[in-house]
């Protein structure tokens, strides 16, 4: 480079420092209106962001009077990396959008290019220098944009992995029978998680991708989990406006279980009411996609200890366990619908597709094998609840 043009970029440096107040007055005003935020920056900051921008004119113009180079090298000094990251970490911090920060560079960047660039042409700066000169300050531009990006986004992942944890914490805490509520509202609002009036828990098996996928996408209000087996989400406010409906059509397919709402205090509750209902669902005495558990709290209720209910089955059925297989058949059927229809024989026949007489032989011998049981409420009712919600087939004692 001759001595010439050394000469003339002294003289670029000297003029664009000068400018220096006005370039960045004007970068102001350009923001004022779309990032007001920023552009008071500028105005409470002027004298120590000019002092700053003068190391990076200094810098730039040295840059680029050096050859070419295809790739640009880091630009910025690390300090300036450190700062412009911690910039981006700030934007996050303060709830802003990483978007709106870029921009307002962009906008820094096209105000100080125009300044150079007039200078440079005033100054008759040579064409090869000149576009060397241009390349320079927008791949600082570029590179220091990347600092800010690349802070905010660790500030975000930082954030979403301690959002994370309190969560977990919370949630917990939540469908643990050892929370006191002045402990729950602590934990809460650690983890930023609104109590709500109710809550409900919703089971999927840990194993259904495609459940896992569909809870992953409610929205960001619920709490999840993953437990052995299952994967653990608390969803607000179930009977609000609207979210019962939203609820179920954003867990169709998911094989799910949504548990009775509750007030946030009795989740363990919801949570084992959920369970029974999985069971049920896993063993095909529920089929609804999602199952509502209030929908079939009678089922719940009877099925919650299977092993009641079969003794149930074996003590109110004992009269029919000395039949062979067809026999004991055919005669429960026809218990169970007499039952069902209050003694309607007619409506017995129908149901059961056979001629009113059968249904008549069929009853005297039931009449016969249980004897004056039959007329009686009680044991009518208990009679229905053993063969309305068991198994098919009748349970015979073993031996």
């Amino acid at each position: 480079m001759g001595s010439d043009q050394v000469t003339r970029l002294g003289e670029l440096e000297s003029v664009v420092t000068r400018r220096l107040p006005a370039i960045l007055n004007e970068v102001r005003d350009q923001l004022v209106d779309q990032h007001p935020d920023y552009a008071e920056f500028l105005t409470e900051e002027l004298a120590e962001i000019v002092t700053a921008s003068a190391g990076f004119v200094r810098r730039l113009i040295s840059l680029a009077a050096e050859p070419g180079e295809e790739e640009p090298p880091e630009l910025g000094s690390g300090v300036e990396q450190v700062v412009f990251e911690e910039i981006g970490r700030s934007q996050y911090r303060q709830g802003r959008r990483v978007t709106s920060l870029l921009s307002a560079y962009r906008v820094g960047a096209r105000v100080a290019w125009r300044h150079v660039s007039e200078a440079a042409l005033d100054l008759e700066v040579e064409a090869e220098l000149f576009a060397s000169l241009a390349t320079t300050v927008f791949a600082l531009v570029d590179q220091l944009s990347e600092s800010s990006l690349r802070g905010y986004l660790l500030e975000q992942s930082d954030a979403v992995r301690v959002r994370e944890r309190l969560r977990d914490d919370l949630i917990e805490l939540l469908l643990s029978d050892r929370a006191d509520m002045a402990t729950v509202r602590a934990a809460a609002a650690r983890a930023a998680w609104r109590l709500p009036r109710q809550a409900a828990v919703v089971l999927v098996e840990d194993e259904n991708d495609l459940g896992r996928e569909l809870v992953s996408r409610l929205d960001d209000t619920c709490l999840r989990l993953r437990r052995p087996g299952s994967l653990v989400t608390i969803v607000p406010d179930p009977g609000g406006p609207g979210r019962r409906a939203w609820l179920a059509r954003a867990l169709r397919g998911a094989g799910a279980v949504v548990g009775a709402a509750v007030p946030v205090d009795r989740l363990p509750a919801s949570l084992r009411i959920a369970e029974v209902t999985a069971r049920l669902r896993r063993d095909h005495l529920l089929s609804d996609d999602p199952v509502f558990a209030d929908e079939h709290l009678d089922a719940i209720i009877v099925h919650r200890d299977d092993r009641l209910l079969d003794a149930l089955r074996l003590q109110v059925l004992a009269p029919l366990a000395e039949l062979n297989d067809s026999s004991r058949e055919r005669l429960s059927t026809t218990l169970t619908s007499w039952l069902l229809h209050l003694g309607d024989r007619k409506a017995v026949a129908e149901d059961l597709h056979i001629h009113p007489q059968t249904v008549s032989y069929r009853l005297g011998r039931l009449h016969e094998l249980f004897g004056p049981s039959l007329d009686d409420p009680a044991s009518r009712a208990t009679l229905l609840l053993a063969l309305a919600w068991g198994p098919p087939g009748i349970p015979v004692e073993p031996g």
